[in-house]
């Protein structure tokens, strides 16, 4: 169902990354350590228009991992899944491994 909505504009959909709360060796993990606020793209708009006409590409893909803010976004929910509509300016790196 996720692949089906197309945002609009320059915005951009997450999912967001929920790290593991204990270690592979069953160690439990504090919540302070679990709460990276990043998340996979999973679609993006066609971007947004300048005051020219001329569109202004978004600065991610899909499949992307991305550092997201803390706050703001938009929650959608479809099919039992949660995912956050951002503005692609909200949106603050790109994570690379």
């Amino acid at each position: 169902m996720a692949r089906r909505l197309i945002p609009s504009l320059n915005r951009v959909l997450v999912e967001k990354i929920v790290p593991p709360s204990k270690t592979t060796a069953g160690i439990l993990l504090p919540e302070k350590s679990s709460k990276l606020n990043s998340g996979k793209v999973v679609a993006v708009g066609p971007g947004a228009r300048d005051r020219y006409g001329n569109v202004i590409p978004v600065s991610v893909k899909e499949g992307d991992t991305v550092f997201l803010p803390e706050f703001g976004g938009t929650q959608v929910k479809l099919d039992d899944k949660e995912y956050h509509l951002y503005r692609d300016e909200d949106i603050l790196g790109t994570l690379h491994d």
